[in-house]
């Protein structure tokens, strides 16, 4: 298996990425070939006495940037890190793409040259959300506004995800909106809540309130990007606000300090489990091969365990499951128009 990185783009590009590439060449039983500058590359693993001896340098000259309009992965950067990486997938030279880059570019650039599974209307990032249990949360942020057929797709996508990588049966799908009752939220999301109630192949439970995120109420969250990219950084934020406050609270008097020292490893476990760099990245449904978007201020943990759950979608046959399962829908479609 080879895992192909993006090591030019992100808050923290190239160091991070790099000693993340270094990490997982390591730790893993998977091949590593990373994209990007081969010069800046190798200065910056002299400066940082990484050894790359494992890794393969794939040479590419130029950056897209956080600012970069999504088309320029196909056009004046189409000799970027990200375009290589998304080329060399498509042309079977690797069998999954890390990047911890430009959303709007990754999107439409595994759109364009990976292509999207044949049936499929728009790609999705799912998010699993660290609560108990985890659960799926898409989009997370790769489509601002999306039909009601998008929330269709979306809930099939995350059903077949749920059940193949959470090992949810009859995975239990709901529609984050501002109230309960069917006719709550815009005209979309009432005709998508109908839809999602009339198709036989969702267990819809209906409409989900953010107030009820942090319980779990379903297994598959769906949303538009722009609803489903608040709610993953409103959890990100809140989580280390109040990690923080905990962290004052103990640190009062004695008696605080004492509980803290017993405390400490329980709660380092439980900081662990809600840390972006544990889960290191999210699988963009809907294409078809494995492209992992990372968190944009990825560390070189976040970049290893990035790969560690690329490497997980692929030897989970969740995308070959994908296309089996949009292909058979397709047929049923076409026979019941016949």
């Amino acid at each position: 298996m080879k895992i192909i990185i993006d090591v030019m783009s992100g808050d923290n590009a190239p160091e991070e990425l790099l000693r993340g590439a270094v990490d997982a060449a390591e730790s893993f039983s998977a091949d590593i070939a990373v994209c990007g500058d081969a010069g800046i590359i190798d200065a910056v693993a002299r400066e940082c006495e990484l050894d790359l001896s494992r890794l393969e340098i794939c040479h590419a000259p130029q950056v897209i940037s956080m600012e970069d309009s999504p088309l320029c992965v196909m056009r004046e950067k189409n000799d970027s890190s990200m375009a290589l990486g998304l080329k060399m997938l498509s042309e079977g030279k690797g069998d999954a793409f890390v990047s911890a880059g430009n959303t709007g570019a990754l999107v439409a650039g595994a759109t364009l040259i990976v292509r999207k599974i044949k049936g499929i209307r728009r790609a999705a990032i799912g998010t699993v959300l660290p609560f108990t249990p985890p659960f799926l949360l898409l989009d997370a942020g790769a489509n601002p506004e999306i039909s009601p057929e998008d929330a269709v797709q979306f809930a099939l996508m995350g059903s077949v995800y749920a059940e193949k990588m959470l090992g949810r049966k009859d995975p239990r799908v709901g529609l984050l909106n501002n109230g309960a009752e069917p006719t709550k939220g815009g005209e979309k999301r009432v005709e998508a809540y109908r839809l999602l109630s009339e198709n036989g192949k969702i267990n819809f439970v209906g409409n989900i309130e953010a107030r009820e995120v942090p319980f779990t109420p379903c297994d598959v969250l769906v949303t538009d990007g722009f609803g489903g990219n608040i709610v993953l950084k409103l959890c990100e934020g809140l989580g280390s606000y109040m990690f923080s406050r905990l962290k004052e609270t103990m640190m009062q008097d004695f008696i605080t300090k004492a509980s803290a020292l017993v405390m400490k490893p329980k709660l380092k476990k439980l900081k662990t489990e809600f840390s972006a760099s544990e889960y290191g990245g999210a699988p963009l449904l809907g294409i078809s091969k494995p492209v992992i978007k990372a968190h944009g201020s990825s560390d070189a943990r976040a970049v290893k365990n990035a790969v560690r759950q690329a490497m997980t979608v692929v030897s989970s046959g969740v995308i070959p499951e994908l296309v089996r399962h949009t292909a058979k829908k397709q047929e049923e479609q076409n026979t019941e128009e016949q």
